[in-house]
């Protein structure tokens, strides 16, 4: 059986999607942290789909042609969000040299608007979305010609899946937090990646 273009498309755009958000960056910590604690879900998965539908939309329309053009951009990019990065691991490291468990975490309960500023500024401010969108996405939905649509619609779907997953789905994890080493493991991995991806970013890895 052939399959047709538009489903070929899809398939491609759902694929390289996933392939390219499961990984463990600010974003996805945030999210299974957010999960974990069952606070304010709804609205996190939703900022981080919606803010992946904006990004992808916009790169498969030829937003990589602006960059082209401003290459100071790219700068700006990578300097800003190594920085956040940076500050973000500091933080995750000092949660990891806390004792906390799941209870004590969601007894110190946040207010939504801080929880969405930090939901915005984790995307937006990650350089690395911006490289998997303009330099992964944007060539790869281009190669398919007329049916890239099709494409960003599968990408977009990979988004929905994996936040929609990691953001319900973390409450299957709650029995392993409940012990203040799984918090430690969790926090320490989020600041070694953290930093990691800092330094590289200023090293123009």
């Amino acid at each position: 059986m052939t399959i047709s273009p538009q489903l070929l498309a899809i398939t491609s755009g759902l694929g390289i999607g996933l392939a390219t958000i499961a990984a463990i960056g600010p974003q996805n910590a945030f999210v299974l942290r957010q999960g974990l604690r069952g606070e304010h879900v709804a609205p996190v998965v939703a900022i981080c789909v919606v803010s992946d539908v904006v990004l992808i939309a916009v790169v498969v329309a030829g937003a990589g042609a602006i960059l082209d053009a401003a290459p100071w951009a790219v700068d700006l990019i990578r300097w800003t969000g190594a920085a956040y990065l940076a500050g973000y691991g500091l933080l995750a490291a000092r949660r990891a040299l806390r004792p906390a468990t799941l209870q004590t975490s969601m007894e110190d309960s946040g207010r939504l608007r801080p929880t969405v500023v930090t939901t915005l500024a984790l995307t937006w401010l990650n350089p690395h979305v911006y490289v998997d969108t303009v330099l992964l996405l944007g060539p790869t939905a281009a190669a398919h010609g007329i049916h890239r649509w099709a494409f960003a619609a599968g990408a977009v779907l990979a988004s929905t899946l994996w936040f929609i997953g990691i953001g319900t789905g973390a409450r299957l994890l709650r029995p392993a937090f409940a012990r203040p080493g799984t918090w430690h493991l969790l926090d320490g991995t989020v600041a070694v990646v953290m930093i990691a991806l800092a330094v590289a970013l200023v090293r123009g890895i």
